[in-house]
């Protein structure tokens, strides 16, 4: 791993070493990149640049690296820009030495890494810059690609935003239906503070104001505010605010990027968005080999 990419936590590397291996194996099949072969000599040497088409919010550089390993070792890698950095159209993102072949065999997979999670990146920046001047912070949800959730998670923090809980090991977020099957909003806290892990924090789902009162009694470490309208919302924050509860509150629900400054100013603590993840185009990459 180059330096530049040496900052990206174990987990994650993990996370990508299965991917690339599954996605080259995808790619790849047992015959290998038929075409390269058949037009490409088995010693040409080439080089490389990955170029960005756009302005972006580079992520997933060390994916590129990994897939490009993966294919031939001696193909050298080298990063021009860290994850989670600005860079404008045209900016080289990484530069690559070795067999043509190898290099080409190597481009799609590693273009569709970096163009995954630069998109994600670029998303993740944009609600947060939304945001403004005002305190509250934007969070992920669990509505990621199967298999992918550590690398979109990543992505979402290289562009500024916040990680909700990773999955549901590591949070307890009582929503509707696991109100439905308490009995109840205070029922459900009560069970979650009795049977919970000390070190959990407990959120809880409220889609009406009478919920909302009911959730406030239990002291809940977060409420999370569902599907309110603007003025609904207006009216939890002042609810909640005036029971001197030091709960947080989190708004859910239709949180668009057209939306965010409006519902920042609130004065909620954060904005869940499942668009960051689900919904963020593919930035724009491309790798423009020539040869040596």
């Amino acid at each position: 791993m180059s330096e530049i990419g040496r900052g990206v936590p174990l987990a994650i590397t993990a996370a990508a070493k299965r991917l690339v291996d599954l996605a080259l194996e995808e790619d790849l099949g047992s015959a290998g990149d038929v075409t390269s072969e058949c037009t490409v000599g088995e010693r040409t040497p080439g080089i490389a640049d990955i170029v960005a088409k756009q302005d972006l919010v580079v992520c997933g550089v060390f994916a590129a690296e990994m897939t490009f390993a993966a294919v031939d070792a001696n193909v050298e890698f080298h990063a021009r820009a860290a994850e989670g950095t600005h860079v404008v159209k045209g900016a080289i993102v990484a530069h690559l030495e070795g067999p043509a072949r190898s290099i080409l065999a190597g481009e799609r997979t590693a273009l569709n890494f970096l163009q995954r999670l630069s998109g994600i990146a670029c998303q993740a920046r944009s609600f947060t810059q939304a945001v403004g001047k005002h305190k509250a912070k934007i969070l992920d949800t669990r509505k990621t690609t199967p298999g992918w959730r550590a690398l979109e998670k990543f992505a979402v923090k290289c562009g500024g935003a916040e990680n909700h809980r990773v999955g549901l090991f590591d949070g307890i977020l009582i929503k509707d239906n696991h109100v439905a099957a308490a009995g109840g909003v205070a029922k459900a806290i009560q069970s979650a503070k009795r049977l919970a892990p000390s070190l959990l924090k407990i959120e809880v789902e409220v889609t009406t104001f009478d919920q909302l009162k009911e959730a406030l009694a239990e002291d809940p470490d977060v409420i999370l505010l569902d599907n309110f309208d603007l003025d609904g919302i207006k009216k939890c924050v002042e609810i909640a605010r005036a029971s001197n509860k030091k709960v947080l509150l989190e708004v859910s629900g239709g949180v668009t990027l057209a939306r965010v400054p409006e519902l920042a100013a609130t004065g909620v603590d954060f904005l869940s968005a499942g668009a960051l993840t689900h919904s963020a185009p593919a930035a724009d990459l491309s790798l423009e080999l020539s040869l040596l």
